[in-house]
């Protein structure tokens, strides 16, 4: 099996990623708990830019985090899209059948879950929540296994691509309050002269960057989130036939290490600084808490092996090589770590503090057991097993 080197690069940032990010949530917590307590949630609150004729700029440090800095991560998202589809793993439906199922499970199930405990009540508009998968986290995880076929960190890549994918969906389709539609055609020719500039062969960076700029603006004003613009400007860059010299290769190559120890970290910073309150025990026992955690520990997997095993029982799709069902098991469980995206998509839903900070609680929580279990059953599944990892000549 021929791993690309772009595949490898993508691996090693997102699983270095991953230990950042565990480590900049603990000293969020530690700063807003321990160190500089209400100062410190208050700092992201403040005000920062200007507003005047015909320009609204004045947001919050973490409004400019979340729905500015976020854009960068998006685009990365979207080149890894678009190349997956283009020429990796989600490029033929026999590659990509199985990720595809695994995705569809782990976000059908989680909903369903969250639905049942929260139908009726205000905190219903979390389903979304426990829907996502951080891929930098799972990778993370994943890499500290021993034993692991390569072809599963394939698997787990692709359908939390897919995974993330669909959290784009949800974001776009439900998370939507109003439109200004005059914004909204406005960010649509943003995107048409960026299409444009890629069929007329412009391929200097400086112009999608002034186009996404104005798609990110208008994007911001029309009440669709301005993270999509991200998304929406990797698909208008020129992909040519994917190789390092074209531009959506070198921009994708240039943002893997900002996006994994610039962008996430400020991120995690930003928003895991929670004052852990004394009734924090008993909030991850309310309706909302207990959706998002049994939505990410036991939908996720439940939802994954459910489709995966339909899937390979129909005849639609077949394991890949070397991975067992235990494997797969271990995998579904690691999509149960939500962090990044579920805490973005609680961002969404929520506009009050209190059911914020405790669907954060319960998106930590989760994601802190589902990566002990999901180590513990990667273990249990690399038992007698050999060792799969690549050896460095087989990658290309």
């Amino acid at each position: 099996m021929k791993i690309t080197r772009l595949f490898k690069d993508f691996f090693q940032s997102e699983r270095a990623s991953g230990y950042v990010l565990i480590g900049t949530t603990i000293i969020s917590l530690l700063l807003a708990n321990l160190l500089i307590g209400q100062d410190f949630v208050d700092f992201f609150h403040q005000k920062v830019g200007f507003d005047g004729p015909g320009v609204h700029l004045k947001l919050s440090v973490e409004h400019w985090i979340n729905d500015g800095l976020m854009t960068i991560f998006f685009l990365l998202v979207g080149l890894e899209i678009e190349r997956e589809v283009y020429i990796g793993e989600l490029s033929s439906i026999r590659n990509a059948s199985l990720p595809l199922f695994a995705a569809l499970g782990g976000m059908v199930f989680p909903f369903l879950i969250h639905l049942a405990f929260n139908y009726g009540l205000p905190t219903q508009d979390g389903g979304g929540i426990p829907m996502a998968t951080d891929i930098a986290f799972a990778i993370g995880i994943l890499s500290l296994g021993k034993r692991v076929p390569y072809a599963l960190k394939v698997f787990l890549t692709a359908f939390a691509i897919i995974d993330d994918l669909g959290a784009i969906l949800v974001i776009a389709f439900f998370y939507t309050k109003s439109l200004q539609l005059l914004y909204l055609l406005g960010a649509l020719g943003f995107w048409a002269l960026a299409f444009l500039c890629n069929r007329l062969k412009v391929y200097r960076i400086w112009v999608y960057v002034l186009l996404g700029i104005g798609l990110w603006y208008c994007m911001l004003q029309s009440g669709v989130h301005a993270t999509l613009a991200g998304v929406l400007l990797a698909f208008a860059m020129p992909f040519g036939n994917g190789d390092e010299q074209s531009l959506s290769y070198r921009v994708q190559h240039a943002l893997h290490y900002p996006v994994a120890f610039i962008v996430l970290p400020i991120f995690a910073l930003a928003n895991t600084g929670i004052i852990i309150s004394n009734t924090w025990f008993s909030d991850l026992q309310n309706p909302n808490s207990l959706g998002i955690m049994l939505g990410l520990v036991a939908g996720k997997p439940i939802g994954i092996m459910a489709f995966c095993g339909m899937a390979v029982a129909f005849g639609w799709s077949r394991l890949p090589g070397e991975v067992t069902w235990k494997h797969l098991l271990a995998a579904g469980i690691l999509g149960g770590i939500g962090f990044t995206m579920s805490i973005f998509i609680t961002l969404l839903a929520f506009d009050d503090a209190t059911h914020t900070n405790e669907s954060k609680m319960a998106i930590l929580a989760a994601s802190t057991i589902a990566s002990v279990l999901g180590l513990a059953v990667l273990s249990w599944a690399g038992k007698n097993q050999p060792n799969t990892l690549m050896p460095a000549e087989d990658i290309e």
